[in-house]
């Protein structure tokens, strides 16, 4: 599957991406790295003799979900926000298969290249899949995993395709609808809605299930793990992924979000807190 339906649809999401990278306040620079998946885009912050800190974005979406997020974590870290390949950033346009180690093995090419040994990890969503995936087949690299709705520990709501179908028919509205929806009613602010609206617009979502982890997996995670789930994510059954972490991960700390939906940002203090211990 193609990657955008259009090179118009492409230029105008990587413009809006380049006009919220210039909302970055503080310091950072723009690497691009070659590696055997592709080409890399990294955002890099903070102080490099800081301990290492990866944040991975979720699906449909890049590393700006993490720009109001990051003048917290480099108080403490030294931060690198990578562009997932097959997503709609500046990395590689190839989407690999999710139940292969393809996204694993990336990921751990990238840390070594960033000349990284243990690593904190914070991911959402399709991001939080391969954080838990990548921490699984690298225990000793993960000092902590920060996961929010991870996708691969609870199972996909079915009824969101449902949703979706009932609402897009409407156009403009039901698509702003759906948003809200994803978000748990929570109001969102024009640059990300319209963002979201430009890229459910121009570029292909992937629609292939991704795979749950077995018990035994995620029974193998041995670093002290957090998990953020919002009670109304209607992409992720919560409940499922909140039970399972709570019976196998034996250093586990669990916060659900009653009234929030699938899309969790702006938990940095919270996940300082976690980090920091």
């Amino acid at each position: 599957m193609q990657t955008y339906n259009s090179e118009h649809g492409k230029e105008a999401i990587l413009n809006y991406y380049n006009m919220l990278i210039g909302t970055i306040k503080i310091p950072y620079k723009e690497l691009d790295m070659n590696t055997k998946f592709g080409n890399t885009h990294i955002f890099e912050f903070g102080n490099p003799l800081a301990p290492p800190l990866i944040l991975l974005h979720g699906s449909s979406m890049n590393s700006a979900m993490w720009f109001g997020d990051v003048e917290n974590f480099v108080k403490d870290y030294h931060v690198f926000a990578l562009d997932m390949p097959g997503e709609p950033g500046k990395s590689s346009e190839i989407q690999y298969p999710f139940d292969t180690s393809d996204y694993s093995d990336w990921l751990l090419e990238v840390i070594n290249s960033l000349n990284l040994d243990k690593i904190s990890l914070i991911g959402l969503s399709l991001g939080g899949w391969l954080a838990t995936k990548f921490s699984i087949c690298n225990l000793e690299r993960v000092s902590k995993l920060v996961i929010l709705c991870p996708a691969g520990i609870g199972s996909q709501n079915h009824e969101f395709k449902e949703i979706a179908l009932s609402l897009l028919p409407k156009g403009k509205e039901g698509l702003e609808e759906l948003f809200l929806k994803i978000n748990g009613s929570t109001v969102i602010p024009d640059i990300v809605l319209n963002f979201q609206k430009l890229i459910a617009a121009f570029f292909n979502t992937r629609k292939e299930e991704i795979p749950l982890f077995t018990d035994e997996q995620l029974a193998s995670l041995n670093m002290p793990v957090l998990l953020f789930v919002g009670g109304k994510d209607i992409l992720l059954r919560s409940d499922e992924t909140a039970e399972r972490i709570s019976r196998l991960v034996k250093n586990a700390e669990i916060v659900v979000f009653p009234e929030k939906g699938h899309s969790l940002v702006g938990l940095s203090l919270e996940i300082l807190a976690f980090l920091n211990k």
